[in-house]
């Protein structure tokens, strides 16, 4: 979704975002995440050992766009696949050792980028800016929810 015009406030946040995301991918690169992994990690350091399903549901994926992630990150020694005790046609995906190392890291890259993107902001314009940006999202629901 490009806009022609960089003045409007859809294109500026668009590419802020886009800037917010690869400053992120940049520090975390050195701990073999890739771009889209971080929100698989994260959802795995709350809940530990989601099934596929439940973990395309958390980070609003494609189960196939997931399993080809997880199918990567298991090879970086990220995540581990085990099938579930109780129904062996499940697979439970869990963060390794090593998993579990890297997402303190991406929590701390997610950090130190937000830190960035805040600073010479005021306090109050921080509340401002969350209380619009919460404002839009309303906005954009479907009145159905």
């Amino acid at each position: 979704m490009h806009h022609s015009n960089p003045e409007s406030l859809t294109h500026i946040m668009h590419h802020l975002l886009k800037m917010h995301r690869h400053t992120i991918d940049q520090i975390i690169h050195p701990y073999d995440v890739y771009p889209g992994q971080p929100p698989l990690l994260l959802a795995l350091s709350v809940e530990d050992g989601l099934s596929h399903s439940e973990l395309a549901s958390r980070i609003h994926n494609k189960r196939a766009t997931l399993s080809v992630m997880v199918d990567r990150m298991e090879k970086t020694g990220l995540v581990e696949r085990r099938p579930d005790p109780d129904d062996q046609r499940v697979t439970r995906v869990y963060l390794t050792d090593k998993g579990k190392e890297v997402t303190v890291h991406v929590k701390e890259a997610i950090k130190e980028t937000d830190d960035r993107t805040f600073s010479n902001f005021l306090p109050e314009e921080i509340l401002l800016f969350r209380r619009l940006l919460l404002q839009m999202q309303d906005n954009l629901r479907p009145k159905d929810e």
